[in-house]
């Protein structure tokens, strides 16, 4: 059964203080200048004349907008700051360019939003979909307005100009709503269920829009669905909005998930009010109907199913007194307190001070634990929670051969999260995968498990569980990139020799932007000048000037084992010589901090070149869009299945092949790099395992997340996906409705093979035989999925006849 509500109103404000996002679209003082102009910064200015002061839509004061300093960068992060001084209900925002009165031309094309309730904790701002970015104007005076879906309940507002080649942008700006009356600071509620029923699609009633954190499958400090005045419809499986899942509007759970049948949730707001009555909307009947309120949260208890929703006005016997601090909800019933009761309320207050003080303290212990433990050495502790390796082997697809070497040195115990041993938890809803399973990996030939021969708990500890293989736990190269995967032989036997590239000055190199980091170094953004002439170009006149780069760093306070993982890692680099892989230009090991130093292409990351782009229309052209066309999306894809195909000839398996690391550089050209993992913007991307490694989940191939197998199959399987990512634009997340969860769980669906596996959609710019290519590549056997040999064959006879 599930139990699904949604908040209407929670707070005795008076009659008609329920936010309306259909009316709640008023102006809120850039234009008028209610909004004054110490309460609007900027990070930087070309000029006083063009100060955040003058960002006021519609004005022409000043220089006429407000524009940050120099020439925005692709990778710049200017914003314009509003502090409103409370909460206000965001609906709606306009934005405009500098006209000056007809001298000015410079705007926006694209912009995001972060924001903030209290000026510390800043936010981005998604839509529905998923994407932070907003189109913005096509010329300097007409104003463009753009709906918040979902809405802001903020203090604070950055807007954030984005643009992809290097320009002049000044903006002018207003925002819309209402005042957040409802006082509601933050709530915190379980993870919402999903409806799974055969026959029927599944419903997903999680908050969707929640902006708080997860922590153990509970959503703390922060606002979404219940507060975004929405009403569900009766029919809880449809929605207000477009192009959203089934029970997008509702949040809802399961009983059997909670001990007490009761579904608790807490509020906590601005400051101390009484309560006499609330609402709640429910798809099933209230008990009684009744709430009860105590200890901060207050317990709804369902009772029997019904398919539509209704709502409910809940009359508080007694006025209910809610008193906030900055970090719990005190709530309690009863009658005015009088003098008799006093100590019994001193009493209450007292427990609850010694309460918070045993809090605290316990997530200051916690948090010490967490550290030492993050810089102790890895070792296994008798008291953990772990699970036997299988016995490791490597699978390298060199065209049609299959070679299978075994190194007992890899086997090891490892910590798994305490929450998986639960026998309700994925973990045992997955199938019980044999030693035979496994093997069936490197044939080719994958039979059944026979699930008779143990029971749950002995195939967790005999059989391959999740994460099974160490070389999981070692994708992540030392400074956060991806750690190609070659042949251990290979790798032992390179010497100092086989690093083809020399010394670079490192005085030479000039730090531009930090594009990522790992536990034991970081990615840079450089200038290198001279590089040209370091790499022996012919002279011309761009010889001298300076050439972006990669630099990968180690911070010069590591480990020998660290020390000796980079060095592997540039003697692997040095040896990939092709025009469609990031290539080793130099090194600097002479002393600390070694570093190494890779291309890097102009117009960054194929995500995020994509992303700011629409398919190619006289609409697009006519409007100024940047744009791409079908032949540019095959020609790049085209370019990617080169450089895999001359990866998997030296026997290198990637492991983390998606367009973040995918790199564009002039006329489509399109090279494969390795340092995407490294990146916080794709920290989206990835499912971290308890803090030790984190898997691009989204992108394996289901024995990549099973048995720990990565081979050049695998990497065909991600291509599949780095495809489909490429027809959508890389408009949203592969398997974007699903759960991490649920996607670990699908792979078992893709192991067992009986029809309910779910696949990637076909997107609308993609034609047929493309699709029928990434169904391939997504083949469950390794036999079926075609080689980068075939697939390379395939993009250019599609190019030939799209020409």
């Amino acid at each position: 059964m599930i139990f699904c509500m949604l908040l209407l109103a929670s707070l005795p404000e008076p009659s008609g203080t329920e936010v309306n996002p259909a009316i709640c679209r008023y102006p809120l003082g850039m234009h008028e200048g209610t909004i004054r102009d110490e309460d609007i910064t900027a990070s930087s200015q070309w000029y006083d004349s063009t100060g955040p002061q003058y960002a006021r839509l519609q004005r022409e004061e000043g220089d006429g907008a407000w524009c940050p300093a120099g020439l925005l960068q692709p990778e710049d992060v200017q914003f314009l700051q509003i502090d409103l001084h409370k909460l206000f209900f965001i609906t709606l925002i306009g934005t405009q360019g500098r006209h000056a009165r007809a001298t000015g031309k410079e705007f926006a094309r694209a912009y995001r939003i972060d924001y903030s309730r209290n000026g510390e904790r800043w936010i981005s701002w998604k839509d529905r979909q998923g994407r932070k970015v907003i189109q913005g104007n096509i010329d300097t005076y007409d104003v463009v307005l753009k709906d918040l879906r979902p809405p802001i309940i903020a203090r604070f507002i950055r807007v954030i100009p984005v643009t992809e080649l290097p320009m002049t942008v000044c903006m002018r700006v207003e925002l819309y709503g209402c005042v957040w009356y409802d006082g509601l600071a933050s709530y915190s509620i379980p993870e919402g269920g999903t409806i799974a029923a055969p026959g029927f699609p599944i419903v997903y009633l999680n908050d969707s829009t929640y902006d708080g954190y997860q922590e153990r499958r509970h959503l703390y400090g922060g606002l979404g669905q219940l507060t975004d005045g929405v009403l569900g419809l009766d029919d809880f499986t449809q929605s207000h909005q477009y192009r959203v899942w089934p029970g997008y509007d509702y949040v809802g759970w399961k009983n059997e998930s909670f001990s007490t049948g009761c579904v608790e949730m807490e509020f906590q707001f601005d400051r101390p009010r009484n309560f006499t009555s609330m609402k709640v909307f429910s798809v099933v009947p209230l008990q009684q109907p009744g709430v009860g309120l105590g200890s901060g949260h207050f317990q709804v208890a369902p009772l029997g199913s019904v398919p539509k929703a209704r709502g409910y006005k809940i009359v508080l016997n007694s006025s209910v007194f809610a008193e906030t601090t900055s970090s719990v909800t005190s709530t309690w019933i009863g009658e005015k307190a009088d003098d008799s009761n006093t100590s019994i309320l001193v009493g209450c207050l007292v427990a609850i001070i010694l309460l918070l003080l045993m809090i605290i303290v316990i997530i200051l212990w916690k948090q010490y634990v967490q550290k030492r433990l993050e810089k102790a050495p890895r070792r296994i502790l008798e008291e953990d929670a772990t699970v036997r390796l299988s016995f490791y082997s490597y699978t390298i697809a060199n065209n049609q051969t299959q070679i299978h070497q075994s190194n007992p040195t890899y086997e090891r115990a490892f910590p798994l999260d305490l929450e998986y041993h639960q026998p309700a938890t994925l973990l045992h809803k997955l199938p019980e995968l044999s030693q035979s399973a496994e093997d069936s990996v490197c044939s080719g030939d994958y039979a059944e498990p026979d699930l008779t021969k143990s029971t749950p708990h002995q195939g967790f500890q005999n059989n391959v569980p999740h994460y099974a293989e160490t070389d999981i736990v070692h994708l992540q190269g030392v400074t956060g990139n991806n750690m190609y995967a070659v042949p251990a032989l290979t790798v032992d036997s390179l010497t100092k020799k086989d690093i083809s590239v020399g010394e670079f000055p490192r005085q030479q190199l000039r730090l531009k932007e930090k594009l990522g980091e790992g536990q034991f170094g970081e990615v840079h953004l450089c200038e290198a000048d001279g590089l040209l002439e370091f790499l022996g170009v012919s002279s011309s006149e761009f010889t001298h000037q300076p050439v972006l780069v990669a630099v990968k760093m180690l911070r010069s306070d590591v480990n020998k084992t660290a020390r000796n993982d980079f060095l592997k890692e540039i003697k692997i680099m040095s040896r990939l010589k092709n025009p469609n892989i990031i290539r080793l230009l130099g090194v600097c090991v002479r002393d600390d901090p070694l570093c190494m130093i890779t291309e890097y292409m102009e117009n960054g990351d194929l995500n995020q070149f994509l992303s700011q782009r629409e398919i190619y229309s006289k609409f697009a052209i006519s409007n100024n869009i940047p744009c791409v066309s079908y032949s540019n999306l095959l020609y790049m894809a085209t370019q990617i299945a080169s450089g895999m195909k001359y990866l998997a000839s030296l026997n290198f398996v990637h492991r983390d092949l998606a367009t973040r690391n995918c790199l564009v550089g002039n006329n489509y050209t399109i090279k494969i790099a390795d340092f995407g993992m490294s990146r916080n913007l794709y920290s989206g991307d990835y499912y971290r395992i308890q803090g030790r490694a984190v898997l691009p989940i989204r992108w394996m191939a289901w024995e990549s997340i099973l048995l720990g197998k990565f081979t050049t199959a695998s990497d065909v399987w991600a291509f599949g996906v780095t495809l489909w990512e490429m027809f959508i634009l890389c408009k949203e997340q592969p398997y974007s409705l699903l759960s991490d969860e649920q996607v670990i769980e699908n792979t078992g669906e893709f192991f067992r093979s009986q029809g309910r596996q779910i696949y990637l959609s076909q997107t609308p710019l993609c034609p047929n035989p493309v699709f029928d290519l990434m169904l391939k590549c997504w083949s469950r056997d390794i036999k079926d999925r075609p080689t980068f040999d075939m697939i390379h064959h395939f993009l250019l006879e599609q190019m030939e006849s799209n020409i």
